[in-house]
């Protein structure tokens, strides 16, 4: 049986605007019992709370369906690192994941003095709250000897008002001032595709995505079918242009109900 998983960023939605045919896509795969999960490599929010967003667009889901970069890290540091106090420079979902590890975490102020000697982790994504004492605190833990977890690699992502800065933009910047290369843990890396093969064993897995070296290169790393939509970051000029290719490329999630409908 196909599986298929969906980016969300650009793909079902951009901003607070839902896609045109994304409502009617999931209707019919819960119509005809094929399995689905929503992948994203933003961890600004917590399943649950992605699970509130898609409800108020109209897309009605259980938080069980949805992975985020932020589970996905907490899940590989539960398996691959010891505990450790934690800093982190990301969003409220990504803080709520990190607080369930049950390690502590120290902010900002509480890294203010010397406390920033404590940390053990310093975990990144992306930040709407992103201050220079973040970045200052996180080079300082990170040149101290802290494990650098980065949950993303993409530099931007697709906002309503066009192209906005990453969590990969903020990655670069500790990257530059603690001369370190981070554990990246998001697509197109094997971390968040162990989360995925546990969810589908055995089933042919489509991914759905916006952007050729995340969602596409993510696909062709682990022998997924990869489907391109031109609603987000990636363009058809890019793909000529690209290492990664897709195995089917349509405008919006509107035209792969279509194709689905013709198999």
């Amino acid at each position: 049986m196909v599986a298929i998983v969906f980016d969300m960023d650009g793909v079902i939605y951009r901003g607070n605007s839902l896609i045109p045919g994304a409502k009617e896509l999931i209707d019919y795969l819960k119509d005809k019992d094929i399995p689905f999960a929503f992948l994203t490599n933003n961890s600004t929010k917590t399943p649950e709370m992605y699970r509130e967003k898609l409800a108020k667009l109209g897309i009605e889901v259980s938080s069980d369906k949805i992975i985020t970069s932020g589970l996905a890290t907490r899940l590989y540091m539960e398996s691959h690192l010891s505990p450790g106090k934690i800093f982190v420079i990301g969003g409220e979902g990504l803080v709520e994941e990190m607080k369930k590890l049950g390690w502590g975490i120290v902010d900002v102020e509480n890294a203010k003095g010397g406390g920033w000697r404590e940390i053990k982790h310093v975990v990144v994504g992306l930040d709407p709250g992103l201050t220079y004492e973040k970045l200052k605190y996180g080079t300082l833990a990170i040149r101290n000897g802290a494990t650098f977890i980065g949950t993303n690699p993409d530099t931007t992502f697709p906002g309503e008002e066009g192209i906005y800065p990453g969590a990969g933009s903020i990655i670069a910047a500790l990257k530059a001032s603690t001369e370190r290369e981070p554990i990246i843990i998001g697509k197109p890396n094997e971390p968040m595709y162990e989360v995925i093969r546990e969810m589908f064993q055995g089933e042919e897995i489509w991914m759905v995505g916006d952007r050729l070296d995340t969602d596409i290169a993510f696909a062709n790393r682990f022998g997924m079918k990869a489907i391109m939509v031109l609603t987000g970051v990636s363009s058809l000029e890019d793909i000529k242009k690209s290492e990664y290719k897709p195995d089917l490329v349509v405008p919006s999630v509107a035209e792969l109900l279509e194709y689905l409908k013709t198999l």
